[in-house]
């Protein structure tokens, strides 16, 4: 009997092996920027075309490679990283695995060109799908370019599976968010598409925060500082105000390496308990160094996920240290019994000197004498010794002489009455007829029908009526807009700001009125009817997290997803008050929209309960 089991041959194992390296572009972005940054390079340039499908280019000047480095980095296994078994518990570089490139090079296109700087001529390597197509020596400048083109060429299931392209793109940004978050240090360039997204300069932590997210990240930052045998800490995080629905700006890196840990997570929250709205996520940017052999980033293909060999401590102080910065900068609240804030000194008036009191005393006057002076003016009294002769003949009960004729004066005036013949808004509790409606727990809305009971979700209800509202705005291309007294100004990420750009013209059909985008803001002149102004910060934010992760192609699609985020977010919540009009509304809206057995998210919006099925339940 022959055998079953062979030895897979080098193409179809590094094809394999591209599975769990290179699950989507941003998987090339992020091994090739961590190859610049162990070359130890000053500036890397990242530039992407059709969000990596097309082209990820990664130019360095880094020391460069040799002709047999250059040949040899395309082989499994094959790193300069670590030499023996030890070494992987005292890592100081990203990449040690030898698999990146020997998977990419079997899915894409690669072309590398790379000099040393003590060398004179560099060398260009080509190379398609795991085999060599040429090698010539050529006149290069110092340091390394990988070129990546037509990934996943020769695997189309792979890429048919890929995500739009403002997905895709939203992925390749991340990737470079972190490495450039961890290396202040380094100058980086990333162009997509021939237009420049970054371009962030040498600088320390807060400039290098403060460059990628915009402007106004600046006074959102609470430094974090301390020092312990276990961990140093340092970064900054955001104050309670500035807080977010999203955890886009949410960053931990321990020895220069971005980490996803829940646990720390946890321990940050903790620090925020009492300062956040319910859902509200904080931001934070932490720098932890810890000694390399008290951690294993071996545990996860991608090295995001970090084992620490004293995770208890770790916590404690991480807990401590965020709370006491909070704290240090008067963010979160402090009791204080002892000091007054009624004695503080307003600042006009702490170097002004004190004025002395002017007292006016009248030495003649006599609090028992029968007769007092007349004043001459406002603030003293006359001195010449003249008093008015005052009458004291009448008793006291000569003050009430004259009020029965007063009073007789006051009930003959007679008042012009105002006939009420209406009220601008018609009052519905002056009416003798019962209500039909009833809210129940502020969440249920109950009304009889013919044959038993009817009972409403307020909440779902009132989304499928927004959500077809909605809907036929953006595909009628007709509503109405409210214009602001004064241009609201909202600010976000330039890469919140790109993808608000895209969802532009569906915005625009809902009522929106865009007056200008820049990098890190937007102006709005006008909303929609049926939002407040309050509101529209909380949309927008809740429009980019629903949508951002899985962005549709399709222009129905997109607008279906907006339609249904924009009914998710405005819709009447549970536990709000509803009056009798509004329940009628409520009710008489559902059932005028084409589909109103169901919300957009397919969810029961309401249900029936007969006669029979009441009896049943006093039935013994």
């Amino acid at each position: 009997m022959s055998s079953i089991i062979q030895l897979l041959p080098d193409h179809v194992a590094n094809q394999i092996a591209a599975g769990e390296v290179v699950q989507r572009p941003a998987s090339v972005v992020k091994e090739l920027l961590e190859n610049a940054i162990d070359a130890k390079a000053t500036d890397i340039k990242l530039i992407v075309k059709d969000a990596g499908k097309t082209l990820i280019q990664v130019i360095d000047n880094g020391v460069g490679m040799t002709v047999t480095d250059a040949r040899l980095c395309f082989e499994r296994h094959a790193t300069s990283k670590i030499r023996h078994a030890e070494d992987l518990f005292d890592l100081h570089t990203k990449g040690f695995r030898g698999e990146a490139l020997a998977s990419i090079a079997a899915i894409a296109h690669v072309e590398l060109k790379t000099k040393q700087d003590q060398e004179e001529l560099g060398h260009h390597i080509i190379i398609e799908g795991s085999k060599f197509v040429s090698q010539e020596v050529a006149v290069l400048p110092k340091g390394t370019s990988f070129l990546v083109k037509n990934l996943f060429f020769n695997i189309p299931a792979r890429r048919n599976f890929l995500k739009s392209e403002t997905v895709e793109m939203k992925h390749i940004m991340d990737e470079f968010q972190r490495v450039a978050l961890a290396h202040p240090s380094i100058y980086f360039t990333l162009i997509h598409n021939g237009s420049e997204n970054y371009n962030l300069p040498s600088s320390n932590y807060r400039q290098r925060i403060v460059n990628m997210l915009g402007g106004k990240t600046n006074e959102k930052l609470v430094p974090v500082s301390e020092d312990t045998e276990i961990v140093t800490i340092s970064g900054f995080v955001g104050k309670p105000e500035y807080a977010k629905k999203s955890r886009s700006e949410q960053f931990f890196f321990v020895n220069d390496r971005f980490i996803k840990s829940g646990y720390l997570h946890h321990a940050i929250m903790n620090a925020y308990d009492g300062l956040l709205k319910e859902g509200n996520q904080p931001s934070y940017f932490l720098y932890l160094k810890v000694p390399p052999h008290t951690i294993d980033i071996n545990i996860h293909p991608t090295k995001t996920e970090i084992k620490f060999d004293d995770e208890q401590a770790l916590y404690a102080i991480l807990r401590s240290s965020v709370k006491h910065s909070l704290g240090q900068f008067n963010v979160a609240p402090v009791l204080d019994f002892e000091r007054d804030p009624n004695l503080d000194t307003p600042y006009e008036y702490k170097n002004k000197g004190t004025d002395a009191p002017l007292i006016q005393v009248d030495a003649n006057f006599n609090p028992f004498a029968e007769e007092k002076p007349i004043r001459t003016n406002s603030n003293s009294y006359a001195s010449s010794g003249n008093y008015a002769k005052r009458d004291t003949s009448n008793s006291w009960e000569s003050l009430y002489v004259d009020l029965r004729q007063d009073t007789k004066e006051v009930e003959s005036i007679a008042f012009e009455s105002e006939e009420v013949t209406g009220s601008f808004f018609e009052s519905k509790e002056t009416e003798i007829t019962p209500s039909r409606t009833y809210q129940i727990h502020k969440k249920y809305i109950v009304s009889s029908i013919k044959s038993g009971m009817l009972v409403v979700d307020q909440n779902k209800a009132h989304q499928r009526i927004l959500y077809e509202q909605y809907l036929t705005s953006i595909t009628v291309k007709k509503a109405s807009s409210q214009q602001l007294l004064f241009p609201l100004e909202l600010h976000f990420s330039r890469e919140e700001i790109s993808f608000i750009q895209e969802l532009l013209p569906s915005l625009e059909n809902t009522g929106f009125i865009f007056d200008g985008i820049q990098e890190d803001n937007i102006h709005i002149t006008g909303i929609p009817v049926s939002i407040q102004e309050s509101e529209v910060s909380i949309l927008l934010e809740e429009l980019i997290n629903g949508l951002q992760n899985d962005m549709p192609e399709s222009t129905f699609s997109l607008n279906d997803g907006i339609a249904k985020t924009m009914a998710k977010s405005l819709a009447v919540k549970t536990g709000t008050y509803l009056t009798e009009l509004e329940q009628e509304n409520l009710v008489n809206g559902l059932f005028a929209c084409k589909d109103p057995n169901v919300s957009p998210f397919n969810k029961p919006t309401f249900i029936t309960l007969s006669v029979e099925d009441l009896d049943k339940k006093f039935t013994l």
